[in-house]
């Protein structure tokens, strides 16, 4: 009976061993794919140039995520740094609306040239503000990505200008950024920010 009961628990405890032991093989064959995976990504293409400025409340953050055969997406991310502010739309006059918004903008110039629209990934609202008569167009509170397609004409130095104003309906709006220049460096293997 004795016997019984230990080759019982001998034959309960292999199927638990194994099972581990195949779960181990499965994570580590999966850790090792993962590696394997990263340091390729990293070999073929590297990670994307990026750079990042804070200038009247917002920070906004400049990639350039896919690039090949001289063409690529610039993306920009905008982020109010207060809760509540909310930035203007792409289609906003330069001017504003009676004076009064700013529209946010990516422009690029020198080697790099626009191969696109600039398009943003929130929807658009319309808010009204005290003492103006037209609804001024908006994005939600909190950050919006901006993409724009462009392409190298050659290979040198070009510029993004970058331009923007963030509001709140409650406490008012931000001193607009117009023009904020950003410079890369455009080569065969793409273009890379220039340090500050």
């Amino acid at each position: 009976m004795q016997r019984d009961a230990e080759m019982h628990m001998t034959m309960s405890l292999h199927p638990r061993r194994s099972r581990t032991v195949r779960v181990a093989a499965a994570l580590l064959s999966l850790s090792a794919l993962t590696a394997c995976g990263a340091q390729h990504a990293e070999g073929a293409g590297g990670p994307a140039p990026t750079t990042s400025f804070t200038e009247q409340g917002v920070t906004v953050t400049l990639s350039v995520p896919d690039w090949h055969a001289s063409k690529g997406t610039l993306t920009a991310v905008f982020t109010p740094e207060r809760k509540g502010f909310h930035l203007y739309s792409t289609d906003l006059p330069a001017g504003g609306v009676e004076g009064v918004g700013r529209p946010t903008a990516v422009s690029v110039s020198g080697s790099l040239a626009a191969a696109g629209r600039l398009t943003a990934s929130a929807e658009v609202r319309s808010i009204t503000v005290p003492g103006v008569e037209t609804p001024l167009p908006v994005y939600p509170d909190g950050p919006v990505t901006t993409t724009l397609p462009v392409r190298a004409d050659a290979n040198g130095d070009a510029t993004v200008l970058i331009g923007y104003a963030s509001c709140s309906t409650r406490d008012g709006c931000t001193i607009p950024v117009s023009g904020r220049p950003v410079h890369l460096h455009v080569t065969g293997d793409g273009p890379t920010f220039n340090p500050h």
